[in-house]
């Protein structure tokens, strides 16, 4: 225990923006998420500042240019801003025929109305496949909406399907003014980023050095905000930011996290590939009689499975490499798993989809996150974080609502036996993973994917 006590320390003495629990609430669905985001958008009086991945040109994303152009007109003041992937945002959906993707939208909406919005992209690298912008948390006035989400019809619930995630409330003008600040300060100001409605926008050849200029300056980046003491009937938050394989605070202090647990430890993660350094912390915390968690998507659960029917494509392979990756981890760990030490929670529901992050430590410490604890996460995307600091359990009763609700659509592995194995995979797939393991592309395949 003395090295989850020395690791809990690096933790308490975190900086924290001092927070009220009741200012802090927790949606449980889709549904929930896509109403009260139209809410924020129509109540904000001075900002709004929506980062993510992407916008998609569908029912969901038009809905929310819509409500975002509406308060614009009706409110010409309003500092408006969408931040979204540079590339991710050039592009169709994988498969897709060429096109020019979300930008095409965002120029569309931008040549109708008088009050322009600025939806700018982002890029973390010269290329989309070595690293993305995977910055989380829309900020409206003083309130954060953090999500790992993106914004289309899935994520949304439009129609029938969902991809579930984690959706937080926290009005807080501290924690909202740090967010802002990195975003203005970090993020649009640079070079680097630029107008996705314009239709001379430069290209990404031309942006080159610009882009390898701004990771540099990303991977030094955090949100400065002042420390505050806190009060008993209070908990803390502290937002984090990182890039890259070196000196990655968020990468660095979430293995403190995991390291740091005494009694329980809960992970969620749908895509399931965790790096090196997490696997090791998990492995740690079983052998000091951790009792652990993991919530991870069936791999039907996943955003890129097609069901053996449907005519193969080499992307459809991935979910199974991450299921291959948890049975791996399951036989590893099956005395564990035997003495319900270890327990491995298998969601699915229906068609959809699971798209959940973060970590629960003894009921202390919750870790809010759009980080997929993987590879890709640890080394290629820009990433962030809040670490919300509850010693006094005043968010517990909140917290039970939410890990319960993830649960409601999960099965518990009894052993590594009731994993799918590769023997059992569609003909495609199999001979697919098998010439991967051949020439042994699967580990650099784990770092990109």
């Amino acid at each position: 225990m003395d090295s989850a006590n020395a690791n809990r320390q690096l933790i308490d003495r975190l900086p924290t923006i001092a927070h009220q629990p009741d200012n802090l609430e927790t949606l449980l669905d889709a549904v929930s998420f896509r109403e009260r985001l139209l809410c924020e958008i129509k109540k904000a009086k001075s900002r709004i500042y929506l980062v993510a991945l992407y916008l998609q040109d569908d029912e969901a994303g038009r809905s929310v240019l819509d409500a975002l152009y509406e308060a614009k007109q009706a409110n010409p003041d309003l500092d408006i801003k969408v931040l979204v992937d540079w590339h991710r945002a050039q592009r169709g959906l994988i498969g897709a025929e060429q096109s020019d993707g979300n930008a095409g939208l965002y120029r569309a909406y931008a040549e109708r109305y008088p009050h322009k919005i600025e939806v700018l992209g982002v890029p973390v690298r010269n290329r989309e496949v070595f690293g993305v912008l995977h910055l989380k948390g829309f900020v409206f006035d003083d309130t954060v909406l953090y999500s790992g989400a993106s914004l289309n019809d899935v994520y949304l619930a439009q129609h029938n399907r969902y991809r579930y995630d984690r959706y937080h409330v926290l009005n807080n003008k501290a924690l909202a003014d740090t967010m802002a600040d990195f975003i203005v300060n970090t993020l649009t100001a640079d070079s680097a980023v630029n107008c996705l409605t314009s239709p001379d926008r430069p290209n990404s050849k031309a942006l080159k050095p610009s882009i390898r200029e701004f990771r540099t300056q990303l991977q030094r980046a955090s949100y400065r905000y002042d420390d505050e003491p806190l009060r008993e009937d209070q908990v803390g938050l502290t937002p984090m930011v990182g890039l890259g394989k070196r000196k990655n605070k968020l990468n660095r202090y979430i293995c403190h996290l995991i390291a740091s647990a005494q009694k329980e430890l809960v992970i969620c993660t749908p895509y399931f590939n965790p790096p090196r350094s997490v696997v090791r912390e998990i492995r740690r915390a079983l052998r000091r009689g951790v009792t652990v968690s993991i919530i991870v998507g069936d791999k039907t659960a996943n955003d890129f499975y097609s069901p053996p029917e449907a005519p193969f494509k080499t992307i459809s392979a991935l979910p199974y490499l991450y299921e291959v990756n948890l049975r791996h981890f399951a036989r590893r760990n099956e005395a564990a798993i035997a003495k319900r030490q270890l327990n491995i929670h298998i969601w699915k529901h229906d068609d959809n989809s699971f798209h959940l992050k973060g970590i629960w430590v003894d009921r202390q410490y919750m870790l809010l996150t759009g980080n997929n604890l993987n590879p890709r996460a640890w080394k290629l995307d820009l990433e962030n974080a809040i670490l919300i600091h509850d010693k006094h359990q005043q968010l517990e009763a909140q917290k039970q609502k939410e890990v319960d609700k993830i649960l409601a659509h999960t099965q518990l592995v009894g052993s590594y036996k009731q994993i799918e194995k590769m023997e059992d995979y569609p003909a495609p797939v199999k001979r697919l993973l098998k010439r991967i393991k051949r020439v042994k592309a699967d580990h650099l395949l784990n770092q990109i994917l």
